[in-house]
This record gives C-alpha cells, structure tokens and sequence, in this order.
C-alpha cells in the first residue's frame, strides 16, 4: 500500500466550503498531449461539450451522528449507516462508540426520551438498532462531519448538494458539493445532459485500506439504483462525466452486469476494465484510501503528479476541498 501514500499536510486539508460553491479550484488534465489547466468548477459548461452527459449522486445526507446517553448515564455515539434491508421499521445498521458496554435491547436517551434501542452485532464494528422517536432522532441528530474536519459547519446545508433528494446517507458524496444552480443552468445552456442516479454511502467512508496488499481488501456494499432513463442516456452520450466516485461505482456496476438497483460490492483498483464512464470530477482523497485507488485505477499512474502539482499550487484537499477534472486512461 505504500503505493498510495502521500505527504498531505495538514494546512491543506480543508476545514469549510468556500463560497459560492463553484469558486472552488478546479484542476483539469483532460488533453491527451499531458497539458494541465487551472481552473474553477464554475467553468464546468465549457469545459465540456453538446452531447456529454453529467451524471450526479443525488443521495442525502442523513443528520446520523446521535450524541446520547445509557440510562446508567455514560455517554454512547451512535452513527446511523443505512435502513436495514431486514427487520422492523425504523431499523439501522450503526456504529456505536462505547459498543462492548452496550448490550443488546439497552435503550439510549436523549434529554431523558428513549431515542434508540441496541440490537445485534452484525459485523465490522456494525450494531443493528432501532429508532424509537424517528422524529426526535432527526431533531438532535448532527450532520456526520468526517474526523478531520475540526470545525463545526456554520450551515449544515453546505453538507448537502444542492440536488439531494432522498435522506439515506451517512456521508456526503463529496464532489457533489461543488455544483450550484448557476454551474447546472451552465450545462444545460451549453447543450451537456444532467442525469441522476442513488448510491448510499455507508462504512467503507469511515475504514481505511488496511491489507498490505490492495487486492486483500473487502469493500462494503452499499445500496444504488440507477434510473431507466440515466442509464439510455448514458449509453447515448458522447462522453459519461461522473460526479465523484459513488457515481462511478453505480455506473460501473450496472456496466459489468449488475441490475438497475441492489448493492454494490464493486471495489474499483488496479487494471481496472472501465466501459461506463469517461470523465471523472472528483476530490483530493485520503492516501491508502479506497477512493484513491479508484483514481488510480481511472487516470494511472499520473494521479500521484496530479496531487503533488495540486499541493505545490495550494489546492484545498478532502471533504471540503478543491477537485479535479480528469479523463480516463487508454
């Protein structure tokens, strides 16, 4: 894995949007000859051309981070995952702090109201648990900022695309986060395609590549559905531009054979055979991360050039941070 290792400071790890959310830096290494531009998402449109087609995860973000208490009084965090696809309503898969002192059907509060019920131990740290007050949960549940981000959000809305719809994820797809209305009036008015489709991001946000080898590791499923209609206009576009990595696992699954909607177990690496998506706008990752891997196996070897450019230029890196534009390998 020492591979996908980099030096990343940590003055040039972001710790909140910049606004609007188009002013942010984008890099562009999209010319077959190697030339590099410097650029802002806001100039999206006419980097792009008629008949290309944006595809975005139009995923929410859930308020999962629930700060509560065991009736002895100690303290319990409980981050929501997603629904489980079993059990009765209102059932999650979560990560609890604490979790060896939490013992099945334990009920945790919040100012004294029973919020969530602990259930089994399903695996990799997961606990199955049920809301008992959806509505209370929702009411002093927080956006679920990942660690290092040490500032708190002024506007949880800024954790948010501005095209969310459906609540359900446990974290932002991030690259997302960059598009306003003016960048997607842009598209239109430059003749490029919006399209939607739903990936739920869920664990493998928060758990690093830890095998030696990147092939050992085992990625998590995560929930999708790919639109009838995104997937025509997919096979109709003049180029597929995907908006940050969960969209490429989506496309790519349903490129490799997969249904329109289930679960992904696809893990993205090496000599990677893409065959749905061409472009890629996408963030400055984690090193040994699995999403790193992903830009490796979509750009090769080329991604380390591009990080090393972006932090001698002073590009902003991770959650909230600037993105690059990048065209896959041949």
């Amino acid at each position: 894995m020492r591979a996908y290792d980099y030096a990343l400071p940590e003055a040039a790890i972001a710790q909140e949007p910049v606004e609007p959310r188009s002013s942010a830096r984008l890099l562009v290494a999209l010319d077959p000859s190697g030339a590099i531009e410097h650029r802002r998402v806001a100039d999206l449109p006419e980097l792009l051309a008629p008949g290309d087609l944006v595809v975005v995860n139009d995923t929410r973000v859930l308020p999962a981070r629930l700060h509560l208490r065991r009736a002895t009084g100690g303290r319990v965090e409980v981050l929501l995952l997603e629904p489980m696809s079993e059990g009765p309503p209102d059932a999650w898969q979560a990560l609890l702090s604490r979790s060896r002192r939490v013992h099945d059907g334990d009920q945790l509060f919040a100012a004294g109201c029973p919020v969530v019920e602990v259930g089994e131990r399903l695996g990799e740290g997961r606990r199955a648990v049920r809301l008992l007050d959806p509505g209370l949960a929702e009411q002093v549940g927080e956006m679920p900022l990942p660690p290092y981000i040490r500032r708190p959000l002024a506007d949880p809305s800024r954790y948010q695309t501005v095209y969310a719809r459906r609540p359900a994820s446990a974290a932002a797809p991030t690259a997302g986060l960059h598009l306003d209305q003016d960048v997607l009036d842009g598209l239109e008015e430059a003749g490029v395609g919006v399209a939607r489709l739903e990936l739920v991001v869920g664990l493998d946000t928060f758990r690093p590549v830890t095998a030696e080898r990147p092939e050992d590791h085992v990625i998590h499923t995560e929930a999708y559905r790919v639109p009838e209609e995104t997937w025509a206009a997919c096979r109709e576009a003049r180029r597929v531009v995907a908006i940050g990595t969960t969209t490429v696992r989506a496309l790519e699954t349903v490129a490799a054979g997969g249904p329109l909607a289930g679960r992904t177990s696809l893990y993205i690496q090496g000599a990677y055979p893409f065959s749905a998506v061409d472009v890629l706008l996408t963030n400055f990752h984690l090193p040994r991360s699995s999403l790193l891997l992903l830009v490796e196996a979509f750009c090769g070897p080329r991604w380390r050039q591009l990080y090393s450019l972006a932090l001698e230029e002073g590009y902003r890196f991770l959650s909230f941070g600037d993105a690059m534009l990048v065209a896959r390998r041949r």
